[in-house]
């Protein structure tokens, strides 16, 4: 992964709608250290110059200042030797849920029980505080994907491609969460269902 795939992500997460405005930032980890956007970047229009590079302590190797959660991503990449890539955005669907301290966890679909059996809400703190980190890093330790509440959502990934289609169908999902709650009565999948779609996933993961 180089800074190229930054930037086709965060076309793609613009192109999808999963980003707005200057919000939202972009990372992978690097033999050199971690590619991360910097503060107040669009992520659909990037170029190169609009990715720093830092070491795993947040520290900048250049004169640009990378995103205001870059401790975030750190933290991230210390705790999880198989994440590779991480995407934070304020995407419309999973920011609402966010916003209201919901949880997404009906299992109404086989995708969201195979890809993430639920989506908590890290406790709210201060944008780019070591508060937040915590909170949101204790999730991720056995999570792909996390809300942020009133903040946005978090996904992590092997690779950039990975992060961005577990950000995508958790979107996918909460849409569809919402839909059911418009639409009444939806039919949850049994107990027997879901422990057999886990059941699969181990299986999966094992091969």
């Amino acid at each position: 992964m180089n800074k190229k795939d930054i930037i086709e992500i965060g076309e793609s997460l613009y192109n999808k709608g999963l980003t707005v405005g200057t919000s939202g930032n972009i990372s992978i980890r690097t033999e050199e250290g971690i590619y991360i956007t910097a503060s107040g970047t669009v992520l659909g229009s990037l170029k190169e110059d609009d990715i720093v590079l830092i070491d795993f302590e947040g520290q900048e190797f250049e004169n640009k200042k990378a995103s205001s959660e870059k401790m975030l991503h750190v933290e991230i990449y210390k705790q999880r030797n198989d994440v590779k890539a991480i995407i934070h955005t304020h995407p419309e669907y999973l920011t609402s849920f966010a916003v209201c301290h919901k949880t997404l966890n009906a299992p109404i679909m086989s995708e969201n029980i195979i890809y993430f059996e639920d989506i908590p809400v890290a406790e709210y703190a201060m944008p780019s505080s070591k508060q937040l980190v915590e909170n949101t890093v204790k999730y991720l330790k056995n999570r792909d994907v996390v809300m942020m509440a009133n903040h946005g959502v978090i996904a992590v990934g092997k690779d950039l491609t990975d992060a961005y289609l577990k950000l995508e169908t958790a979107e996918y999902y909460a849409k569809v969460i919402l839909n059911t709650q418009i639409i009444g009565n939806p039919q949850e999948l049994s107990e027997k269902d879901v422990q057999d779609l886990i059941n699969l996933k181990n299986q999966k993961n094992k091969n």
